[in-house]
């Protein structure tokens, strides 16, 4: 009932503001920490709140570039794109973001960047968990098997994302996507696209997404983007991943 009045309470102010504000969502998350994790496909318009706080992630992230990187970036994102569904008019009561996304090409390069950069972001908070320390941190039951026929095995999946996240030249995403035929799929797209828009290349059902634009990574590592990519195995949520498996 606690976890119910205080999601209640935290919805509340997305609904008036756009955004959580950053000292209060990190307040709330304190007092309680069942927020629920919301899934691929029920990305909206507004900032949520994260479901950890901007430590929970350390030391693969730290809190600083957490709190910078949701609080600036991110929130710039969800911000710049409320300005460009209002310029062009988008009704983002009525509006979905992901048919949003699939017809881009007929928007504005605003729309095209900050729409998704919203949704990459929010996608991205949602496909970590904090570290699990000393457990092998890998899926299970279908996508497993699926890996195993698509890629050979897991190691090898890993191998690929891995190259496709080091490779994308300047900044962007690796994905992990579910293609239309029901096919895993590895890939990387530039800037903020991502795998929904119908004008990228890579084209399926988000179930990974990794950031590679340097300030993700960069108070920590660097120009090391490969150290970052190698870490951030620790992090990612398999039970997240695999919810959106089965329901692409």
């Amino acid at each position: 009932m606690k976890s119910r009045r205080t999601f209640i309470k935290a919805a509340g102010l997305v609904s008036v503001w756009g955004t959580i504000p950053p000292a209060l969502a990190q307040s709330v998350i304190a007092a309680d920490s069942q927020i629920p994790v919301w899934g691929a496909e029920e990305i909206g318009f507004v900032q949520q709140p994260l479901s950890y706080t901007y430590a929970a992630l350390e030391p693969v992230i730290d809190s600083l570039t957490m709190e910078i990187h949701f609080t600036k970036h991110a929130a710039g994102y969800t911000k710049n794109l409320a300005d460009a569904c209002s310029a062009e008019q988008v009704d983002i009561a009525k509006a979905k973001l992901t048919e949003l996304l699939a017809k881009i090409s007929t928007y504005s390069t605003k729309m095209r960047n900050n729409a998704g950069g919203h949704y990459n972001h929010e996608f991205f908070w949602h496909s970590l968990a904090p570290v699990h320390d000393g457990q092998a941190n890998k899926p299970s039951g279908d996508l497993m098997e699926a890996m195993g026929t698509q890629f050979g095995s897991f190691e090898n999946f890993q191998t690929q994302f891995n190259e496709a996240a080091k490779n994308r030249f300047g900044s962007g995403w690796a994905w992990l996507i579910k293609t239309a035929d029901g096919k895993l799929k590895v890939g990387a797209t530039p800037n903020q696209d991502n795998p929904l828009m119908d004008l990228s290349e890579l084209k399926g059902t988000p179930l990974l997404g990794l950031d590679v634009w340097e300030h993700a990574y960069y108070l920590k590592y660097q120009n090391k983007r490969p150290d970052y990519i190698a870490a951030c195995w620790s992090l990612f949520n398999w039970e997240i991943i695999e919810r959106r498996f089965k329901n692409a």
